[in-house]
């Protein structure tokens, strides 16, 4: 009989074992991820955790599903001469903001799709999903793109130019720049690809400052 009641007593012991480990373990699993995502997005967590209200779990679900989608995603390298032009678009565009800035900040938001795409993200058609991929390679500098696209919008929605003030505009062409340099900015891969015969020489920065008249 006693042998029966230890068989009896080790079984329930067992039990609560398992049982405690089911509930425990999803719990750790879930915080481990959060974390992970915590690390990898940095403000991008925070913007999302935001947009759902606080509800940290659905935010991670959403950021989940974005690496899922695109965290295989490996960006095309660019020539030297692509991102030769692209530096001299980008400082053509700080000088025209003197004069026009609501068309400087119209064609910034237009020259980081393009070179977006150009770097293999998807289309800048579908700028949703490009935001979502940039957002999974590039959190820390992907609401730059946010909001000058957004600027740009809203301005050319007002039908008169009468959108966002000269400040928010350069406001957003500064935030806007740092996720440029951040794709024109040469990897070692691009010159493995495109210039196996030469020594790899330094990515280019974008460090020109805003012309004299521009305020910034």
């Amino acid at each position: 009989m006693s042998t029966v009641l230890i068989v009896v007593a080790l079984v329930v012991v067992f039990a609560a074992v398992v049982a405690a480990v089911l509930y425990v373990g999803p719990g750790k699993a879930g915080g481990r991820r959060g974390r992970g995502l915590k690390r990898r997005f940095g403000p991008e967590y925070e913007r999302t955790v935001a947009l759902h209200d606080g509800d940290t779990k659905a935010a991670e679900r959403e950021l989940a599903e974005r690496v899922t989608r695109h965290g295989d995603l490996r960006p095309r390298p660019l020539s030297r001469e692509a991102r030769e032009q692209y530096v001299a678009l980008w400082a053509g565009l700080q000088e025209q903001f003197v004069d026009a800035p609501r068309q400087a900040v119209a064609e910034a938001d237009r020259l980081l799709a393009r070179l977006a795409e150009d770097r293999g993200f998807p289309a800048a058609s579908a700028y949703e999903e490009q935001v979502a991929a940039l957002s999974v390679h590039h959190a820390h500098h992907v609401d730059g793109y946010r909001r000058v696209h957004r600027t740009a919008r809203a301005d050319a929605g007002t039908g008169t130019g009468t959108g966002a003030g000269t400040e928010e505009l350069r406001a957003a062409m500064i935030d806007a720049r740092r996720l440029f340099e951040a794709l024109v900015t040469a990897q070692p891969e691009d010159h493995a690809r495109h210039a196996p015969r030469r020594p790899a020489a330094r990515g280019h920065r974008v460090h020109a400052p805003w012309p004299k008249g521009s305020g910034a």
